[in-house]
């Protein structure tokens, strides 16, 4: 689970970058979608424990004890 997490908000945060690099300064306005699908994206890293702790988890769970 950790590993789908990690990955899929890794994936969206960059899509969405990506998406507010393209729209320029418009794309921190809320006159257009993009701005909520960063906010959205960004949230998926801190919610449920942030990106460097799913890390910890995964590295935890594949190293041997």
């Amino acid at each position: 689970a950790s590993i789908a997490k990690l990955f899929a908000s890794e994936a969206a945060n960059r899509a969405a970058t990506e998406a507010v690099q393209i729209h320029g300064g418009a794309g921190y306005c809320k006159d257009f979608p993009v701005e909520r699908y960063f906010r959205d994206a960004k949230i998926t890293e801190i919610y449920e424990g942030t990106s460097e702790i799913q890390r910890m988890v995964i590295a935890r769970s594949e190293l041997p004890t």
